[in-house]
């Protein structure tokens, strides 16, 4: 397999290779490398905290509200702690194309919830069902104690429907807008009445809160339940195309292929098997298209873990693992609405782009960095000309160049552009490549990562 076409792989579905792990690849053909790459994410691996403070509760104890602010406290201090435990992940991946999926999913079902056990459980339901069976998948959501609360469907009784998941459900989860009614909405409410949870996130149907009469829905009549309207929305070829629509979008370009969205949607739609349908996209030529070639903005997430993956680093601070992540426009289980992060273009603009090409020095350099005072969890900046609330700082790691030296000793500077850099590389950038050849290894990769063309991939 070509060394492009390996990079362009590993950086879609993953976050790059080093050159050994190039070297060993270039030897086997596309099938055998994508069959190893599916074969290595087959096993689901949970994430996994400290929830025992919250395990042995009484219900006196729960109900005494000087407690329950504590435990709020606690909880947020773990999901705080969860995401550096997922940044982990991502940066020592086992099955790394399930770990790239389930960052595709967090983006699809978007969810947020301070309670940490029904964060980790909600977290692990998208690694779960990450190279599954769609149509579980969806029903699995609905039932999840974290969206129940995210999208007020606790409130959803027989007399009183509450509309909100069945909404973002048919608009942003299977069937995209103007594909339904607004009739369609308030039947579809009604069969997910009565849906609950009890207090460690297990799913409980509220019987006495359920309509059970009968409702109308895209057509069909019939004494449904959220079980039922699902199977509905997935008869319909628009779901498929919406679902291949988004995928094509994350793992191939932002420029949708009409012909191809049809293709994909068409295998799909037979039987909704996410892994038949990754493996379609991977095993495609059309994959490795120039055009589809270093053609994406990296998400912050993945210009982050990127950079890790070339220069293991870690964060002195916690504090400072959220503050850059948030500096960039991209916190991990905080999603700016359930629409969640637009990515593409919207990933850059007159504020993130000094940040993302200052991000190697930053994190590699100890290069100072300026943001916000207000650094609390959900503070997102919005507003840089407020000078008086700018503070500066010195991003504090361990940076570990030992180990870069061993992955790159065989290396030159002119081989290391061709290893890290996937997209067309500018005539400016070029002459300015020029300067830099002969400065030390090191030097070199900092300079490379602070490049233009290192935001894509």
């Amino acid at each position: 397999m070509k060394t492009q076409y390996i990079l362009h792989l590993y950086n879609r579905i993953g976050f790059g290779l080093h050159p050994k792990e190039i070297e060993a690849l270039q030897s086997k053909q596309r099938n055998e490398v994508i069959n190893q790459l599916f074969q290595s994410s087959e096993k689901v691996t949970p994430l996994n905290i400290d929830t025992s403070f919250i395990s042995d509760l009484s219900l006196k104890e729960l109900k005494n509200k000087k407690k329950r602010k504590d435990l709020m406290k606690i909880s947020r201090k773990k999901i705080r702690e969860l995401n550096g435990i997922w940044i982990d992940r991502l940066n020592n991946p086992t099955e790394i194309l399930r770990e790239k999926m389930t960052l595709f999913w967090a983006n699809h079902f978007v969810c947020e919830d301070k309670n940490i056990v029904h964060v980790l459980q909600y977290n692990n339901t998208l690694r779960k069902f990450a190279l599954g069976d769609f149509r579980a998948f969806v029903k699995a959501i609905s039932k999840e104690a974290a969206m129940l609360k995210y999208l007020n469907n606790k409130q959803n009784k027989k007399d009183s429907p509450n509309e909100n998941f069945a909404r973002e459900l048919l608009e942003l989860f299977t069937l995209g807008q103007g594909n339904y009614t607004e009739t369609d909405i308030k039947e579809a409410a009604r069969a997910f009445t009565g849906y609950n949870h009890d207090f460690k996130g297990n799913f409980r149907l509220r019987k006495r809160k359920h309509d059970y009469g009968e409702k109308t829905f895209l057509g069909k009549t019939g004494n449904y339940f959220g079980d039922d309207i699902i199977d509905i929305v997935l008869s319909k070829k628009q779901c498929a195309r919406f679902i291949c629509e988004k995928i094509y979008s994350y793992f191939v370009n932002d420029k949708l292929d009409n012909d191809r969205i049809e293709e994909l949607t068409a295998i799909f739609f037979t039987d909704y098997n996410i892994e038949n349908l990754m493996k379609h996209i991977l095993l495609s030529d059309w994959f490795y298209d120039e055009t589809n070639i270093g053609t994406k903005i990296k998400s912050p997430i993945e210009l982050i873990v990127g950079t890790h993956n070339i220069v293991p680093f870690t964060f002195q601070k916690e504090k400072q693992e959220i503050l850059i992540q948030k500096l960039l426009g991209q916190i991990l289980l905080l999603p700016p609405n359930v629409a969640g992060w637009k990515g593409g273009q919207n990933w850059i603009d007159s504020n993130t782009i000094v940040t993302r090409l200052r991000l190697a020095s930053v994190l590699l350099n100890n290069a100072e960095i300026t943001y916000s005072d207000k650094d609390d969890f959900k503070a997102v900046i919005t507003d840089f000309k407020k000078r008086k609330r700018k503070r500066k700082t010195f991003i504090k790691t361990t940076t570990d160049w030992e180990n870069f030296e061993t992955k790159y000793n065989t290396v030159s500077n002119k081989e290391l552009v061709d290893v890290l850099i996937t997209a067309p590389i500018s005539a400016g950038t070029k002459e300015l490549l020029k300067q830099y050849y002969n400065l030390p290894k090191k030097e070199f990769c900092i300079q490379l990562l602070s490049l233009p063309e290192f935001q894509l991939c």
